[in-house]
């Protein structure tokens, strides 16, 4: 596992956090039919689920929903729930690896993510700002930390902020096989939802890459 490190900033308010970190086998060793497979009925039992979906019903006392309202915006996840299940978006074919942590999103609702570890610049620490600190987005384009937000840096900056996303440095591309997900708590996320999602996302990756190497943890 990665050295992760909690700075006192982040530690003191208790938040969970955790982590898979995952090293994939080469390309021609994935089952992506069978992940196509999974993801398939995992979405569809979702639409089933939420036939009758309404907003306000499923996303109005959801922690992270509530959590970004606080910074003036809206929950990304509901808006990709909302337009895969119910708009006809497609599933994003492109890449398994970030897929895996989308589903995840989508049948869960936690938020999660996906960085290249061997384009991190040491270890990972764990930090709440008090100021709107810059870093440059994953599309390249500059962007902020908020203050009270939940982000992560390694020795060359800044990572991710789980209000404004990830760094364009450290974002999986095609050549990318050893990653971490990062899957967000926020002050009043039970703990056990975080770890549910953790051996979900276990169970995705397996299925996409059974000889994966797979390594969990819950802060």
């Amino acid at each position: 596992m990665i050295d992760i490190i909690q700075d006192t900033s982040f530690s003191a308010r208790g938040i969970p956090f955790g982590i898979a970190e995952v090293v994939y086998p080469a390309r021609r060793e994935w089952e992506e039919a069978a992940f196509r497979a999974l993801a398939e009925k995992e979405l569809s039992a979702c639409k089933a689920c939420y036939a009758d979906y309404n907003r306000k019903a499923v996303f109005g006392e959801n922690p992270y929903f509530r959590f970004f309202r606080k910074f003036r915006k809206t929950y990304p996840v509901m808006q990709q729930f909302e337009s895969v299940l119910f708009k006809g978006r497609p599933f994003p074919e492109v890449n398994p690896i970030t897929e895996v942590p989308f589903l995840l999103e989508l049948c869960t609702f936690v938020l999660s993510g996906t960085h290249d570890i061997d384009r991190m610049d040491g270890p990972l620490t764990l930090f709440s700002p008090d100021a709107r600190l810059p870093f440059a987005g994953m599309r390249s384009d500059s962007t902020h930390t908020y203050p009270g937000d939940l982000c992560g840096r390694d020795h060359s900056g800044i990572i991710f902020s789980m209000i404004a996303g990830a760094d364009t440095r450290t974002c999986v591309c095609p050549e990318s096989f050893h990653v971490f997900y990062p899957v967000f708590g926020t002050p009043d996320t039970p703990r056990e939802l975080l770890r549910d999602a953790l051996n979900r996302l276990s169970g995705y990756i397996r299925t996409l890459a059974p000889d994966a190497a797979v390594e969990t943890c819950l802060l």
